[in-house]
């Protein structure tokens, strides 16, 4: 069963590597918070907010990086940039916050789980997508379900592979 895991884990980053523009377009819209007066603000849904504790507290943090709330997405300005990260880029909370950000002149983009047979109303919203290709478990069982949903890897993936843009950006200028 590891293998199989390992195997399909493989393929799902490969897809998500197929994205590069997407993830280049994503940095360098997060970059533009940092090379001017604004902030970086992540929203994580529920266990993806590890990609936030990774940019705030990890071993090579980002620079004006906060934690997206309720609190204070009133206080947000066209300067700041924010990163939303969920495992369903249809549910009806993320495209709630998308409006807002959108109405607010935010640039934002997503990193999420999209269904692969239609376009996501996020996606119009959003200045960059990257879709974490995880639609199904990667494991099949005994029973014909699914399981192995690794969310916070394939996020942590996409983050890291940002962050090494957004570096080269931001030592260039």
């Amino acid at each position: 069963m590891e293998k199989i895991f390992t195997t399909q884990l493989i393929g799902r980053l490969q897809k998500i590597d197929k994205q590069e523009l997407d993830i280049e377009d994503g940095a360098r819209l997060l970059a533009q918070a940092l090379v001017g007066e604004g902030s970086i603000y992540i929203y994580g849904e529920d266990e993806l907010e590890g990609v936030f504790l990774q940019a705030k507290f990890g071993q090579d943090p980002l620079p004006r990086v906060e934690k997206l709330t309720d609190d204070v997405l009133p206080s947000l300005s066209t300067a700041d940039r924010v990163l939303i990260v969920t495992k369903n880029a249809q549910s009806e909370k993320v495209l709630e916050l998308g409006k807002t950000l959108h109405e607010k002149q935010v640039s934002f983009m997503v990193l999420g789980v999209k269904d692969a047979k239609e376009v996501s109303p996020i996606e119009n919203l959003a200045h960059a997508f990257v879709d974490l290709h995880l639609d199904k478990g990667l494991v099949p069982t005994m029973t014909g379900e699914r399981k192995g949903f690794p969310y916070l890897l394939a996020a942590l993936y996409v983050y890291h592979h940002m962050k090494f843009i957004i570096d080269d950006m931001i030592e260039d200028y």
